[in-house]
């Protein structure tokens, strides 16, 4: 049996990825007969067929596709080994990239970035806004190759990431202060009849069944279903232009002037916030002062990400 030779994997990875010797070829700036010739040798190596060749290109065997999901978390690393090497050795300066939902970046994080470069001059953050806002269970257990922190709002269940608990975003149920007038006489609802034949503003189906996305699936029963939106500024705007009731965050409805809260989040429930790191970057110096940040700007808004505000 041939001895494996390390860097054919490399050339087995190009091929999987690109579909076609030619493609790979031009990747990894050698001649086809060269990646001909490694796909060979790790085949003999493995005493395994790796692709089926057909007319539309190299499309991966059963024992290619097992291959592929063993090298993905070294591919991961090897990826991104030149980034991590300088950043072991750069302190508390680099970027960082930060994923989350859009009403974390806008109503959390944004507002505390001025004081944040004025301390930390040497670190660069991006906020990136993760899509859908409410994932599926796919995207709840994606990894972390093209960002270095993520905000999510379930706690993922696989993935080698350093995953802490923030807290909780809080939903209440809002409508246009002019039907909210209308409604139960303008006091809070406590029960879901209350809303019978009421129009409604629902999350999108792809919506993990969690928290306010539960609630609204229950009492869409008895309620006019007008649209679905994932986003919450979307959501947030269609009830300010009076076209029904929706679930919130309380962190961006309660401070607008347009909007009142018909139900709060004892009955529309919460989202858990739970901050995702990789566990390979999580020593270095400027990802643990942005952990810092995030965990510190969620504390201090607690009462608004809670819906305790006392307005």
């Amino acid at each position: 049996m041939r001895r494996l030779d390390w860097d054919d994997l490399r050339f087995f990875l190009s091929v999987a990825s690109n579909g076609t010797l030619s493609a790979a070829a031009r990747e990894l700036t050698v001649n086809t007969t060269t990646v001909l010739r490694r796909i060979a040798s790790l085949e003999e190596a493995l005493s395994a067929r790796l692709f089926d060749r057909m007319r539309s290109g190299y499309h991966l065997t059963q024992e290619g596709l097992v291959l592929q999901e063993l090298l993905g978390p070294v591919d991961q690393r090897l990826s991104s080994l030149q980034r991590d090497f300088q950043a072991a050795h750069a302190g508390a300066k680099g970027r960082v990239k930060v994923s989350a939902a859009e009403t974390i970046t806008d109503a959390v994080l944004a507002g505390g970035m001025p004081e944040f470069a004025d301390n930390y001059p040497d670190i660069e953050v991006s906020l990136m806004h993760e899509i859908p806002q409410l994932q599926g269970i796919s995207a709840l257990n994606a990894g972390l190759r093209d960002v270095d922190l993520a905000i999510r709002t379930a706690r993922p269940t696989q993935g080698d990431m350093l995953v802490r608990k923030l807290g909780d975003l809080a939903f209440g149920l809002y409508a246009h202060k002019d039907r909210a007038a209308t409604l139960n006489e303008g006091v809070e609802i406590t029960s879901p009849e209350a809303l019978a034949d009421e129009p409604l503003i629902g999350f999108d189906e792809e919506a993990l069944p969690t928290g306010p996305v539960w609630f609204l699936s229950r009492v869409e029963k008895s309620m006019k279903l007008v649209t679905r939106a994932a986003g919450d500024r979307a959501r947030l705007q269609m009830v300010k232009e009076n076209l029904g009731v929706s679930a919130l965050p309380c962190i961006i409805a309660d401070i607008d002037p347009e909007l009142q809260k018909i139900a709060g989040s004892e009955m529309v429930g919460s989202l858990e916030l739970w901050l995702l790191a990789r566990r390979d970057l999580a020593q270095f110096p400027h990802v643990r002062t942005v952990m810092d940040f995030v965990i510190s700007r969620v504390r201090d808004l607690r009462p608004s990400l809670s819906g305790n505000t006392g307005s």
